[in-house]
């Protein structure tokens, strides 16, 4: 058992940079950084019209109440998944699919490449 144990710990110390994830921070311009303000806001009136508290809505999302408050503030360093988890417990998820839906330049590009 020992042997075992220390080939694991050693397979993971040579190995330790599989399970590094290097992050970098989303840098959002202040015109946009009030587009995800708005979308927060929204949010947080969401959960409010349904009566709960940032506790219930974090836990039933299983995130932190104070990722639940980052995200009530719109903030670009939480993960997607956690904002869907939270559109999700108020029966918003579908909200998702709204994203990039109506994509008229996408449109409008693809029209004139059919012109040619």
């Amino acid at each position: 058992m020992y042997v075992i144990s220390n080939i694991i710990v050693t397979f993971v110390h040579n190995n330790e940079h599989f399970f590094k994830m290097t992050t970098k921070k989303q840098t959002v311009f202040p015109k946009y950084d009030k587009v995800l303000g708005q979308m927060g806001e929204n949010i947080k009136m969401a959960r409010k019209r349904r009566k709960l508290t940032m506790v219930q809505v974090a836990e039933r999302a299983d995130i932190a109440r104070s990722t639940l408050h980052l995200i009530e503030l719109g903030n670009s360093s939480v993960a997607m998944g956690a904002y869907f988890n939270v559109l999700r417990v108020l029966g918003l998820q579908d909200d998702f699919l709204k994203l990039a839906a109506d994509d008229e330049l996408g449109r409008k590009l693809q029209d004139l490449e059919l012109l040619k």
